[in-house]
């Protein structure tokens, strides 16, 4: 649970779109405190040692760190809408930007600076509660993504009738778009995902959507 401190921390950084010096240090915290739900999440996929990646607001970059270590023949991009987060997952990773193994760059979910079938992998780590708009956003991801490749979609928190008073409060506070299983499937569907896999935690609420492009 987050100490007053952090919550105020997080408030003035804002993780919507991270912000400021404020928003640096929230980013730093979330690259430990994601840390597990990513990792588990990442289990449910395989990535290719050549394969082209893309992470969808990448925040503070250790989501692209550990893509880096599974692709090291391929290239890795991160997008964010944050001029902080870019900051923050380019610096977090200099060393595979500077080698040309990854870019991180500026842009939006929403039209996203990419050729139709572009990424082998696409992944989003605690995000897509902030998209404005999912469905259509959705579609912008099956777009750029590569027939045959698969999209993750990983979430601490999603809505399964069971969440606890905090998180219902951090929902209601950073208005949150938090899904049932049934409507992550719906939304892929009607994104043109033609398969979807959910994976849920026993004694988590995380989850993890995978759609398939064929």
């Amino acid at each position: 649970m987050a100490t007053e401190e952090e919550r105020k921390v997080t408030d003035m950084g804002n993780p919507a779109k991270p912000t400021g010096a404020a928003g640096a240090e929230m980013l730093a915290r979330m690259n430990d405190s994601h840390a597990p739900v990513t990792e588990w999440g990442l289990s449910h996929i395989s990535v290719a040692a050549d394969a082209r990646v893309l992470d969808i607001g990448c925040g503070g970059g250790a989501t692209l760190r550990r893509l880096a270590a599974r692709a090291p023949q391929g290239h890795i991009t991160g997008m964010d809408y944050s001029p902080v987060s870019v900051a923050c997952s380019a610096e977090l990773n200099r060393a595979a930007v500077e080698s040309g193994l990854m870019q991180v760059l500026e842009g939006s979910v929403e039209a996203m600076p990419f050729a139709d079938d572009s990424f082998d992998t696409i992944t989003t780590v605690e995000s897509f509660y902030f998209w404005p708009d999912p469905q259509e956003n959705l579609r912008e991801v099956y777009r750029v993504l590569k027939p045959g490749g698969t999209f993750l979609l990983i979430a601490d928190i999603h809505e399964d009738g069971a969440l606890p008073a905090t998180a219902r409060e951090n929902i209601s506070r950073y208005r949150l778009f938090n899904p049932t299983q049934e409507q992550f499937r719906e939304l892929f569907r009607a994104a043109g995902f033609t398969r979807t896999a959910i994976h849920t935690k026993e004694g988590e609420h995380w989850i993890a959507v995978c759609g398939a492009k064929d």
